[in-house]
């Protein structure tokens, strides 16, 4: 089976982080250290911002529910875009609170219409840039806009799982795509979200950060799992930031991938959008489920987004140039038939 469905990274892990791995693995008889200081440092340099503005998590799922544990309560609201990342749904309700979704503009967020949104009883907003699993992404003026019209209340969440590829296509582009890390630096009420499961390719180990501010951070530990994050993914992590090669290798394999892919597509009769991630979003012309089990059938998998309030579209992560040229084969056969 080709695995096109979970966004995941086809080149794998770096060779620095299977390294730092098997190495870990003579110390798994010790509990890891439940901070991860040693990756908090490198982070925090890295970013240029203090280690205590950076938190460890297991994973941007387990920081999303922590995040909505520790704000939202029995009655809080959310808010976030339709036909966006659907942990945000699930964190939300689990926590005792509800996720109010506003309608999209033209598959992107609102931001307008979502800063209109919120009001006294909101606690949190999340905001996927880019988004899951449209791939599309708002720039840095229109978050500079948002954010001076939302109230001060209200904790900001930029879910950047993709910056990476985001970053990447926006120096192509010629967009300024993000500077959310100045909001961290300037100490607003806003969190940013980054992982280790996408470009890393260690979506596996679950290790994935926040950065924000000091005290917001402090309140988040004390709700989660003490040793939530294990000795080899703190090591892998480590290893994978300084290993900038295999990210320039993942890189240029889904900008090349990305292109070839949206154009074999389109010729085919399919509607994908423009990526800022390492997916496209698909429109098909008839049932979304109904491709996404003929491309079962034929060993490629693809995720079907009927449960996301789209039924017509499918989710394709940009594979390798073989696992590409397999999934064109594949929809080839299937409307021949």
């Amino acid at each position: 089976m080709i695995y096109l469905n979970s966004n995941q990274n086809p080149l794998g892990p770096s060779p620095n982080a299977m390294a730092a791995i098997k190495a870990a693995l003579s110390e798994c008889h010790h509990y890891p250290d439940s901070q991860a200081s040693e990756l908090k440092n490198k982070l925090a340099e890295r970013h240029s911002v203090l280690p205590e503005q950076v938190l460890i998590g297991a994973g941007s799922t387990e920081l999303i529910s922590t995040i909505a544990r520790s704000l939202l309560g029995r009655g809080g609201t959310a808010i976030t875009s339709e036909l966006s990342f659907v942990v945000y749904s699930t964190a939300a309700r689990a926590a005792g609170g509800q996720l109010v979704q506003v309608p999209m503009r033209q598959h992107g967020f609102d931001l307008e219409a979502l800063a209109a949104a919120a009001n006294g009883s909101t606690q949190i907003t999340f905001l996927a840039n880019p988004n899951n699993p449209t791939g599309t992404v708002f720039d840095a003026r229109r978050a500079d806009d948002f954010l001076a019209r939302v109230p001060e209340h209200v904790t900001v969440i930029f879910d950047e799982a993709y910056y990476e590829y985001a970053e990447a296509f926006a120096r192509e582009r010629k967009l300024a795509y993000s500077h959310s890390l100045d909001y961290v630096r300037q100490r607003r009420n806003v969190i940013v979200l980054r992982t280790f499961s996408k470009v890393y390719g260690l979506a596996g180990l679950r290790i994935a950060y926040a950065l924000g501010p000091p005290a917001l951070l402090a309140r988040f530990a004390r709700v989660r799992s003490v040793y939530s994050i294990s000795g080899p993914a703190q090591a892998a992590a480590v290893a994978a930031l300084d290993d900038q090669v295999h990210v320039r290798e993942t890189l240029a394999n889904n900008r090349a991938g990305a292109k070839w892919l949206g154009e074999e597509l389109s010729g085919l009769g399919f509607n994908p959008l423009p990526t800022w991630a390492n997916f496209l979003y698909v429109e098909t012309a008839g049932n979304g489920e109904m491709f996404a089990e003929r491309l079962k059938g034929e060993g490629v998998a693809v995720r079907p987004l009927a449960d996301w309030g789209a039924p017509k579209a499918i989710r394709v992560t940009i594979g390798t140039p073989e696992q590409n040229r397999a999934l064109l084969a594949a929809l080839r056969k299937i409307l021949r038939q």
